[in-house]
This record gives structure tokens, sequence and C-alpha cells, in this order.
């Protein structure tokens, strides 16, 4: 699309300068320059990146940590030993007699 753009001096220059330091052509360097002007414009919308910020959700110090594995196991063996008592014996079936 052609259209007359009135630039201000210096940044004629600076343009012109761009463009002969890449080798490029004037109109290209200014749709560059505006694609990028338009691109910051659009991330200065969304807002600045949040930053997280890492922390250690760890055992606080003095927690042994083979002890407390070792009482995970033993409440596992507890939960294990009492839902047993729960179910039901095969070898304490009630008998039925023999009808004679």
């Amino acid at each position: 699309m052609r259209t007359t753009l009135t630039l201000d001096d210096d940044l004629a220059r600076l343009l012109r300068a761009r463009a002969r330091q890449l080798g490029i052509p004037f109109k290209e360097v200014v749709n560059r320059s505006i694609r990028t002007g338009l691109g910051e414009a659009a991330r200065a919308r969304r807002g600045p990146i949040p930053r997280t910020i890492p922390h250690s959700f760890g055992f606080r110090p003095g927690i042994d940590l083979d002890k407390l594995s070792q009482l995970a196991d033993e409440l596992e063996a507890e939960a294990h030993v009492s839902s047993w008592g729960k179910r039901r014996d095969p070898a304490r079936r009630k008998r039925t007699r023999p009808r004679a």
C-alpha cells in the first residue's frame, strides 16, 4: 500500500543510516521499525511477565527422614492389620450340620 508519511528529520536520518547499515531499502527499514514498535506496544498492553519465585517446601531442619519413613510403614502396617480384622475369616465359616 502506498501512503504519504511525514517523518521528523532526525528519525529520517536514523532510518536512512540503518538502511545503509543493513543494505536494505528504506521502506523495508520503516516497515520493520513500525512492526517492532507495534509488537512492543502489544507486549506493554499485556503487562509485565509475572515472576515465579521458587520456594523450598522441604522438611524443617531436625526432621529425620528415616524415622519418618519408619513411622509411615508402621501406620500402614497397623491399617493393614485392622482391615483384616473387619473381613470375614474363611477358616471361621459357620459350619452346617449334615442333615440326617
